[in-house]
C-alpha cells in the first residue's frame, strides 16, 4: 500500500504545482485525501516522515553561523518580532480555551515563518547571498534556534547523566571535516552526510535528548566549512522527498476539530499583523524600506518548524493532538497565500515605492548600496567565473572596468585577487535609477537566473542608459526575453559552442577529403 500514498502525493503535488502552488500543500491535501477514505499511516511512513524531519534540521545545522545571526537587525526584528507575536498568540488561545501551557507552546510555534519556503523562493531568485536574503535567513535561524530549544524542553524525556559528555562534540569537528576531504567521490560524500544526520539524531535519542535536536548538532559540526554548501545541495532533493512523508503524516490526521478550526481562522486574521510587524520592525533598525519589504514578503507564512515543534509537544501531551491538524492546515494556507506575493513582489514594489520609502527612517543604511562607480567604462553584474574572465580579459587590454556582485563571499575572493568588486542587487530597481552610468560604454550580465538578467536588463534601459548591454545566457528563451527587454547582444554559449564543434569537425571531414583526393 506504500505506492498509493506516493501515487496519490505526487498527483496532488503536481496539480498544485501547476496553478503555482507549493508542492506542500498537495501533500498535505494528499494526506487529508487518504485519510477520508480510511487509510491509515503505517510504520514505513512514520520512518520516512522522521528521517525527512532529520535531513531538514541537518541542512539547518549546516548553516547555524552565528554571524549571520549576531547582528543588530537581524537579532531585533526576530527577537522582538518573536516576543510580540507570542504575545498576541498566548491571549488568543486562552480565550479559546487552552491551558496556559498549551498556550505558551502555540504562541511562540505561531511566531516562526517557513526556512522552506523562504529559502526556496529565495534560491529560485538568485537572493540567498542579498542583504535581504541574509538578513531573512538570519530571522529565520534565530526562530530555528529557539524551534530547537522548544523541541529539546517537550521532548517528553529525561536526559541521562552521560549526555553531558555530548559538550565535548565540537572537539570532534576537525576530524569529522577531514573525513569529508578524504570522501573525494560523490556518493560518500552522500553517505557521510547521511551517517551523520541519523547518527546524530540516533545517539541524542539514547542518552534521553531529542533526536531532531541531535541531526541540527551533527550539522553544526561542519557548518561554516566550505563542504556545507556542497553537502546541503547533495541532501536536497532527498530532504524534499522525504519530508513528503512528514506532511502526509500530518495530512492524514484529517481535519481539526472546532476549537482548532477556530485558533487557524484567528493565524490567518493575525498573518498580515505578522507582516507589518516585520516590515516595521526592519525599518526600525535602520534598512531600507525595498529590504525590509522584500524580506517581508519573504517571511510571510507560517512554519514547517510550527509542525515539527508541535508534533514533538503533542506526542509528549504538552498540548492536544488536534491543534497539530490545525496546524497543517494553517501552513498550507498560509504558503498557498505566500505563492502569488512572491511571484509578484517586484510589481507590488513598484506600485508602492513612493508611499513606503516615504517610511525609511533618514539615517545611513545598513544595506545602502554604491552609487558610484568611478571612472570605469565597463561594468560587469555578477563576478562569478564568467564575470572574472571577463573582467581579466578587459584589464589585460589596460581598459577601466568594475565588478558588481550580490554575494559578500565572493566580493571578498575578488577582492582577495586584486579585481576591484563592489556590492550591488541587479533586481533592485533603486540601484539603477541612482547609480551613475555616464561614463559607462558597456554593461555585462555575466550570471544570475534568467528573470534577474530580463529585469536588471529592463530597469537599466528604464533609466535611459543607452550603451551596450550584453548578457550570458544558457537557454534559447531565456536569450529571446532578454533581446526584447533591451539587450545589445547575448551570448548563448551551448549554442555556440555547438555550433563551433561541428565547424571543427566539418573542417576537419574536409580536409580528410582533400587528403584522400590528393593520394588517388
Amino acid at each position: 500500500m506504500d505506492i498509493l500514498w506516493v501515487g496519490v502525493a505526487f498527483i496532488c503535488g503536481m496539480l498544485v504545482s501547476r496553478i503555482k502552488l507549493p508542492p506542500l500543500v498537495g501533500y498535505l491535501a494528499a494526506g487529508a485525501a487518504l485519510g477520508a477514505y480510511g487509510y491509515e499511516a503505517g510504520a514505513a511512513l512514520h520512518e520516512v516522515a522522521h528521517l525527512g524531519v532529520l535531513f531538514l534540521l541537518f541542512t539547518v545545522g549546516l548553516h547555524l553561523r552565528l554571524k549571520n545571526v549576531i547582528r543588530l537587525e537581524v537579532l531585533g526584528t526576530g527577537g522582538i518580532h518573536l516576543l510580540i507575536t507570542a504575545g498576541i498568540f498566548i491571549p488568543v488561545s486562552l480565550a479559546l480555551g487552552y491551558d496556559l501551557v498549551s498556550s505558551i507552546i502555540i504562541g511562540i510555534v505561531l511566531g516562526f515563518s517557513s526556512t522552506v519556503l523562504t529559502a526556496k523562493n529565495l534560491e529560485r531568485r538568485g537572493e540567498l547571498g542579498a542583504f535581504h536574503g541574509r538578513v531573512a535567513i538570519g530571522i529565520l535561524i534565530l526562530q530555528d534556534m529557539v524551534a530547537i530549544g522548544l523541541l529539546g524542553l517537550t521532548s517528553g524525556t529525561a536526559p541521562s547523566t552521560w549526555s553531558l559528555a555530548l559538550l565535548g562534540l565540537p572537539l570532534l569537528r576537525p576530524a569529522v571535516i577531514k573525513v569529508v576531504e578524504l570522501s573525494q567521490e560523490e556518493e560518500l560524500k552522500l553517505l557521510f552526510a547521511l551517517m551523520l544526520a541519523i547518527g546524530g539524531g540516533t545517539l541524542f535519542e539514547e542518552l534521553g535528548l531529542s533526536s531532531e535536536l541531535g541531526a541540527l548538532v551533527a550539522g553544526m559540526l561542519l557548518s561554516g566549512h566550505e563542504v556545507a554548501d556542497e553537502l546541503t545541495e547533495k541532501l536536497w532533493g532527498l530532504k524534499e522527498a522525504f519530508l513528503v512523508g512528514f506532511f502526509l503524516e500530518v495530512g492524514l490526521a484529517g481535519l481539526p476539530e472546532l476549537q482548532d478550526f477556530y485558533l487557524v481562522l484567528a493565524a490567518l486574521a493575525i498573518l498580515p499583523v505578522k507582516s507589518l510587524l516585520y516590515f516595521g520592525l526592519m525599518l526600525g533598525f535602520k534598512l531600507r524600506a525595498r529590504t525590509s519589504f522584500i524580506a517581508t514578503i519573504s517571511l510571510t507564512s507560517y512554519s514547517e518548524f510550527t509542525l515539527i515543534a508541535g508534533s514533538v509537544a503533542a506526542s509528549a501531551g504538552f498540548i492536544p493532538p488536534g491543534v497539530v491538524v490545525g496546524f497543517a492546515l494553517l501552513t498550507a494556507v498560509s504558503f498557498a497565500l505566500n505563492a502569488p506575493l512572491s511571484i509578484w513582489e517586484d510589481q507590488l514594489w513598484t506600485k508602492l515605492e513612493r508611499k513606503l520609502i516615504t517610511l525609511e527612517r533618514d539615517v545611513p543604511h545598513p544595506d545602502q548600496q554604491t552609487i558610484s562607480l568611478g571612472s570605469a567604462n565597463y561594468l560587469i553584474v555578477g563576478m562569478g567565473n564568467a564575470g572574472q574572465a571577463a573582467y581579466d580579459r578587459l584589464k589585460e587590454h589596460e581598459k577601466n572596468v568594475v565588478g558588481l556582485d550580490i554575494d559578500p563571499a565572493r566580493i571578498e575572493h575578488n577582492l582577495a585577487e586584486g579585481r576591484r568588486v563592489i556590492y550591488g542587487d541587479m533586481q533592485d530597481i533603486e540601484l539603477w535609477e541612482n547609480i551613475d552610468l555616464t561614463d559607462v560604454s558597456s554593461v555585462i550580465l555575466a550570471s544570475g537566473t534568467p528573470e534577474s538578467k530580463v529585469n536588471a536588463t529592463k530597469y537599466i534601459r528604464n533609466n535611459d542608459y543607452l550603451g551596450s548591454i550584453y548578457a550570458l545566457t544558457m537557454q534559447q528563451e531565456e536569450h529571446n526575453d532578454i533581446v526584447q527587454a533591451g539587450a545589445s547582444a547575448v551570448c548563448l554559449p551551448i549554442t555556440q559552442a555547438g555550433e563551433k564543434l561541428a565547424d571543427l569537425s566539418l573542417a576537419d571531414n574536409d580536409r580528410r577529403n582533400n587528403i584522400v583526393m590528393e593520394t588517388g
